[in-house]
């Protein structure tokens, strides 16, 4: 029994509820510091040089590339200029070079040369091929280009020192024979087809390989050729002309037996050949491809050139058709025939009283001019395919 009687009853632990803790440790928040809010922590020491460094190398492999590529373009450029400018300037000079290789053929075919005049001649040519070298000596080469380069300069060379060789030949022909004084010609002629050989195979051809190995287009290796028909520089040929030479004195005056004999006068229409006759008229059907063959002989001693053979059609006394055919040589005793065609004739000319005059030109030193023409009698008729 209780001694205390107040009803009052007396709690010895009188706990506050209690709460679950957490699973972790709880985070300590600590109050913000005054004046603002808190910057970002720096990077660690180094990094921003780093980067840097790293930007500048980018960027300097960038123009380094870019600079390459620039590099590349200018001297793919400047090599192609380079090549051409140099062809352009031995184009020139190996046109320039060549040239007496047409002049020859055209003086030896003059009818007023002389042996002085083409010894002149000669020589001149000469000076004007060591010109040529010594202009090729200027020029500055590509690199590939040098062996080839040697090569057209000996080219030039050859050529001053072929022509050089034929003046002094020529110089001396007066006391040889024609026969004779031709083959010595003909000898030193081998020296400019030699000059041929050398520009063709080891300066043009190894040009042009070159300039396809290193990659150069639209760039041309010049051609250059001084005997373009070897017949002119043969021995027949220089003895025919010293020939003719020899009968011209060193005044103009031409000496020995000279002249052309008219052989025949034939109308050729296809097929169709016709002998006119000087005597009773020949009746000449007219096509578009009638022609007149006239046939004659060299009746002298001597070469003969530029030789005149003249067509003339007249009708009743007036003429109506006038042609004319140059023969550029003929040698002693030989027989040529030209083609005169493309008359023309008008139609008076058909069913009249028409004649045909053939005339072989009078040559230099020519004193019979008996038997250089004839006059046929003609009838004109459109042929049936005309």
């Amino acid at each position: 029994m209780s001694t205390f009687d107040d009803g009052t009853e007396l709690e010895f632990f009188d706990e506050p509820e209690t709460l679950e803790a957490p699973s972790g440790p709880r985070r300590r928040i600590r109050p913000p510091r005054p004046g603002g809010p808190r910057r970002p922590s720096p990077p660690p020491p180094g990094a921003v040089a780093l980067a840097r460094l790293a930007g500048l190398v980018a960027l300097a492999i960038a123009v380094v590339v870019g600079f390459v590529f620039w590099v590349g373009s200018c001297q793919g450029k400047s090599k192609h200029d380079e090549y051409s400018s140099y062809m352009t300037d031995m184009r020139s000079i190996a046109q320039d070079s060549a040239q007496p290789g047409v002049a020859l053929p055209t003086a030896l075919g003059a009818q007023k040369l002389t042996l002085a005049s083409l010894q002149s001649k000669l020589e001149q040519w000469s000076r004007q091929e060591q010109q040529d070298y010594d202009d090729a000596l200027r020029l500055r080469p590509p690199g590939p280009l040098q062996t080839a380069h040697q090569a057209a300069l000996a080219t030039f060379q050859l050529r001053a020192i072929g022509l050089t060789g034929l003046a002094n030949t020529l110089s001396q022909a007066d006391a040889k024979s024609s026969t004779e004084a031709g083959n010595e010609l003909a000898a030193q002629a081998q020296v400019l087809t030699s000059s041929d050989i050398v520009w063709a195979n080891l300066f043009h051809l190894p040009a042009t390989q070159t300039l396809k190995s290193v990659g150069v287009r639209g760039v041309i290796a010049p051609p250059s050729q001084i005997v373009s028909n070897p017949e002119v520089v043969s021995a027949n040929s220089f003895s025919l002309v010293l020939g003719r030479l020899k009968s011209t004195t060193t005044g103009g005056k031409v000496t020995g037996l000279h002249g052309s004999e008219l052989v025949s006068t034939e109308a050729v229409a296809g097929t169709s050949v016709k002998q006119l006759s000087t005597s009773s008229p020949t009746t000449v059907d007219v096509g578009a491809n009638l022609a007149f063959k006239v046939t004659f002989t060299d009746s002298g001693s001597f070469q003969e050139v530029k030789v005149p053979v003249t067509l003339t059609v007249s009708v009743f006394g007036k003429t109506v058709v006038t042609k004319q055919r140059i023969v550029d040589s003929i040698a002693s005793h030989e027989t040529t025939s030209v083609s005169i065609g493309n008359l023309g004739l008008p139609t008076s000319a058909f069913g009249a009283n028409a004649r045909i005059k053939v005339e072989v030109g009078k040559v230099p030193g020519e004193k019979n001019l008996d038997n250089n023409s004839a006059s046929y009698p003609v009838f004109f008729s459109l042929s049936s395919g005309g």
